[in-house]
């Protein structure tokens, strides 16, 4: 069976580090073309590497335009790393060019987009699906998705769920002070998180949210943010974000339920994963991902398990130690997609979620506005 031919939109740190360490790995996919808008260099000698698309692949076609890129015919699947505003313009004009679509995080700036988007790829009868790879395929979400299966906590009453970062050092460019839609910390970092929670445990019943900014300057966009989600049952879940955090190591979950609790923190705010693709590590290397031991969760449960570093106290009847994290695999994220396109499989990440997720940043913002819980509708 052929290859499947990639377009790329766009050719920044998306691109390089967070998409095509995991394509190139991938046999069935091969690294076809590029949209760039900037010229290639006329001696490629004395460019450094990462700096041009034609440097790194001069085999990939170069095109400048969109009108160019999207009609060639020979290009099947379109990877969308541009910028957040042209996410849904590039995803549609893929679409209408006959393409398969995956489109980077944010989605959309809105769900009115996404929902557009969705009606056209039905029509199109093209997969239409969104990066979420890089959060759904992290270690310690795996691990927490085992321990769930495992009934470890019983019937889960509450669940935080952290992304925090310390001084990003992306913060000095956000410098408009006034909201537009797609502007903010939960369009970038909550993407990742919501989505978790949404995977976890669907939708919700009412969205509360407290947006803030704390980057010494008074604006509408928010760099730092706590979601709440409430449920129909005791759930609730707690989705945060913070620029100031002073932590060794960050809170990435507290889990609690009627039979168990797992802490689990990250060095750092990221998967290990995202540190050895930025170092040139291939994702293929046995060592790609693995987690350091100091780090992994903390599960406290009335439920055995098969480890060894737990430890059971016959006074309280709990098991209590560290559970290793199970190893990420980002790359699995592209292996569902190839299987979605050749019909193998259903697809893993669908636009419904990830509308969904927009979809509960838009209740945030309303309820931020408005003090009061916003209904799911």
């Amino acid at each position: 069976m052929s290859t499947i031919n990639i377009g790329f939109i766009g050719y920044g740190n998306s691109a390089k580090f967070f998409h095509l360490p995991y394509v190139l790995s991938n046999p069935e996919l091969q690294v076809y073309a590029f949209l760039q808008r900037s010229p290639a260099p006329q001696d490629r000698a004395f460019v450094h590497p990462g700096t041009h698309c034609t440097v790194d692949f001069p085999k990939a076609k170069h095109y400048r335009t969109s009108e160019e890129f999207f009609a060639d015919k020979n290009i099947e699947l379109v990877i969308v790393c541009s910028k957040t505003d042209s996410h849904a313009e590039f995803a549609e004009k893929a679409l209408k060019a006959g393409k398969h679509v995956v489109v980077e995080k944010p989605f959309t700036r809105s769900s009115e987009e996404a929902d557009r988007l969705i009606t056209l790829a039905k029509e199109k009868e093209k997969i239409l699906t969104v990066y979420q790879s890089d959060r759904r395929w992290d270690g310690d979400f795996k691990t927490l998705q085992y321990l769930l299966e495992k009934d470890a906590f019983g019937t889960v009453t509450e669940a935080e769920i952290h992304y925090e970062f310390e001084n990003p050092p992306w913060l000095p460019t956000l410098s408009a002070t006034s909201y537009t839609p797609g502007s903010g910390f939960m369009f970038a970092l909550g993407t990742h998180t919501i989505d978790q929670a949404l995977v976890l445990f669907g939708r919700p019943r009412s969205v509360t949210g407290f947006l803030r900014a704390l980057r010494n300057v008074e604006s509408e966009i928010e760099d730092t943010f706590t979601i709440i989600l409430q449920y129909d049952t005791a759930l609730l879940v707690t989705i945060k974000t913070t620029i100031i955090t002073p932590m060794q190591d960050q809170l990435k979950y507290f889990i609690r339920g009627t039979k168990g609790s797992f802490i689990k923190v990250i060095n750092y705010g990221t998967d290990p994963q995202e540190d050895h693709a930025i170092s040139g590590m291939p994702s293929t290397d046995p060592q790609f991902g693995i987690e350091n031991e100091r780090i992994h969760g903390l599960l406290t449960t009335y439920t055995e398990f098969d480890h060894q570093s737990q430890v059971y106290d016959p006074k309280s009847e709990k098991y209590t130690g560290r559970i290793p994290t199970v190893p990420g695999r980002i790359r699995g994220y592209y292996e569902h997609v190839v299987d979605a396109i050749r019909g193998r499989a259903d697809l893993q990440v669908t636009s419904e979620e990830s509308r969904d997720g927009i979809h509960i940043i838009e209740l945030a913002r309303k309820s931020q506005e408005t003090g009061t819980t916003i209904p799911w509708s």
